[in-house]
């Protein structure tokens, strides 16, 4: 088992984005943009296409997000955490599912040596349904990380990203913390 140089520091700044996150930090955008321009370069090397494009995603959308998290919120203030309603909840699920069909049907068309396409595919769609809900500050996009990561765990397995499937193992237990401690932080606010 070796680890890439590329790969250990991508998994540094990943589990720092992730930690300050959970911890409604807003550090957690300049860590996260560093660590999406790296894993850019392992998930290409690994011939997850779909996840080496959705770090360009998550570069525009770390974008985005440090801005929300700072201007955000009423009269351009920092960002405050809430629920998702069930609304919210079925249009997340339906671009989820669209966008995952989407994908799927992308890489079948483009792509001889795709690895794990259909996981390829969920895991995309999905991690931009929780990145959105990460931007907006919406508590359960913890649960939606929670069983992206679980995906991610056997799919790095799979590809022998030991490291970085050890790290998202781990990221399945922050999101449980980020999911308690949000939901708290949302209810003191309410």
């Amino acid at each position: 088992m070796t680890f890439t140089p590329l790969e250990i520091a991508a998994v540094i700044f990943t589990l720092a984005n992730v930690w300050l996150a959970v911890k409604e930090n807003i550090w957690t955008w300049p860590t996260g943009i560093a660590s999406v321009l790296l894993y850019l370069v392992v998930f290409w090397r690994s011939h997850l296409y779909l996840n080496a494009g959705l770090q360009l995603v998550y570069f525009a959308l770390s974008i985005h997000g440090w801005y929300e998290w700072l201007h955000g919120g009423e009269n351009k203030t920092e960002l405050k955490i809430t629920r998702a309603s069930s609304k919210m909840w079925t249009i997340l699920m339906s671009i989820g599912v669209l966008l995952t069909v989407g994908f799927f049907w992308l890489l079948r068309a483009t792509s001889h040596d795709a690895s794990l396409p259909v996981w390829d595919a969920v895991t995309t769609a999905f991690s931009i349904v929780g990145q959105f809900m990460l931007n907006t500050k919406i508590v359960e996009n913890w649960l939606i990380w929670a069983i992206v990561d679980v995906i991610y765990v056997f799919m790095f397995i799979d590809q022998k990203l030991y490291l970085t499937a050890g790290l998202y193992a781990f990221f399945v237990v922050l999101c449980v913390k980020g999911l308690l401690d949000w939901r708290r932080t949302a209810h003191a606010s309410v």
